[in-house]
């Protein structure tokens, strides 16, 4: 059997009356939930009057004193003037100058000059050897070092008592160290030694005296102090 359909049963022609009926209800619903809540919370407000009253404070109002207006001050009837301290008669200042002291003339002042201190050069250093006597016909610097060393070493040798080391009982090689300088002069002067018995210091200084003069020692064209060293060696025989 076929259904048969009508137009009056469709409901979809009215889905938007019914939609619109819907919408309604629900703001009536929320419109009555929004008062309720309201009166509540109005209720419960006036449910907690305020009945205790605050008490007022009193403050006491101080008097202070009136002030005494300030004094003024009284001018005095005669004003008097006191009159300054009496100048001091001070005794003059004499000079201690005389005319009859005669006056110091700029010819009369005489210049006092200090001696230059002279400088000292080691041996290995100077730029112009003392010569030793028979070293003056070398022209070279360096062969008259040489031969002012040989000459010395020579004139010692020839000079030194050998035998005092046995006579002191002295044993194998003995070394006295020696130095001395040579002055602008050429002489001998500020004699050092150093030996293992004092005697051979003695005998060294003694032979050391004993060198004849030389020719001073120059540096940059001015005579100076030339300082010497050589140690003396020798030998005991036992």
């Amino acid at each position: 059997m076929e259904v048969k359909k009508t137009t009056k049963a469709d409901l979809n022609k009215r889905t938007v009356f019914f939609l619109q009926i819907g919408l309604i209800l629900v703001l009536l619903m929320a419109y009555f939930v929004v008062q309720w809540r309201s009166y509540e919370k109005s209720e419960i407000v006036h449910a907690q009057p305020l009945d205790n009253s605050v008490d007022e404070l009193e403050i006491p109002i101080t008097n202070l004193p009136t002030p005494p207006p300030p004094k003024v001050p009284i001018a005095p009837d005669e004003i008097k003037l006191i009159p300054d301290d009496e100048d001091i008669i001070e005794d003059p200042i004499k000079s201690t100058e005389t005319d009859n002291e005669p006056i110091a003339e700029v010819d009369a002042i005489i210049e006092i000059k200090k001696n230059k201190e002279i400088d000292t050069v080691p041996f290995i250093l100077i730029e112009d050897v003392p010569i030793f006597p028979g070293c003056e016909n070398l022209t070279n610097n360096t062969e008259r070092k040489d031969c002012m060393s040989e000459k010395i070493t020579k004139f010692i040798n020839s000079k030194f008592n050998v035998n005092l080391g046995s006579q002191l009982g002295l044993k194998g090689i003995n070394k006295i160290n020696v130095m001395f300088k040579i002055d602008t002069n050429g002489d001998i002067i500020d004699i050092q030694t150093r030996a293992p018995h004092p005697k051979l210091a003695l005998e060294a200084q003694r032979v050391i005296e004993a060198l004849p003069k030389m020719k001073p020692g120059k540096q940059r064209g001015n005579p100076v102090i030339v300082q010497y060293a050589l140690p003396i060696i020798f030998k005991v025989q036992n």
